[in-house]
């Protein structure tokens, strides 16, 4: 799906996603990662099931208010004690389906808001 172009310049947008894929502005990334407004990052876990507390780090360092964790085509929930580690730094979370994290992702940029988007596709 073809996402409408935001407004917001200078800052990483979704502007597509489809089956295995998402786009940030006009790069195509088929593989785990965190977006940010500054940044895109790869990110180590493969799926869900290699996701572990160790990995919230990466996205702690990034200092976010909220992170959405993207479950790929699927909203699936993680085990408790992967996310403690966001609850501790006291960084707000949703765990959605990727595409759903994509759309949230693009309307909290918008706001002007210090999200993260960590993404998985499996």
């Amino acid at each position: 799906m073809k996402l409408h172009r935001s407004l917001t310049t200078g800052r990483n947008v979704i502007t597509a996603y489809g089956p295995g894929y998402v786009q940030v502005n006009q790069d195509r990334y088929e593989r785990s990662l965190i977006v940010t407004a500054e940044e895109v990052a790869d990110w180590a876990p493969a799926s869900l099931a290699e996701l572990q507390p160790e990995h919230m780090q990466a996205l702690i360092e990034r200092r976010p208010e909220v992170v959405l964790l993207g479950t790929g085509p699927a909203l699936r929930f993680p085990r408790p004690d992967i996310l403690r580690p966001l609850m501790q730094a006291r960084v707000g979370f949703e765990v959605m389906d990727l595409h759903a994290a994509c759309r949230t992702y693009n309307i909290l940029v918008d706001e002007e808001r210090r999200v993260a988007a960590a993404l998985l596709f499996a």
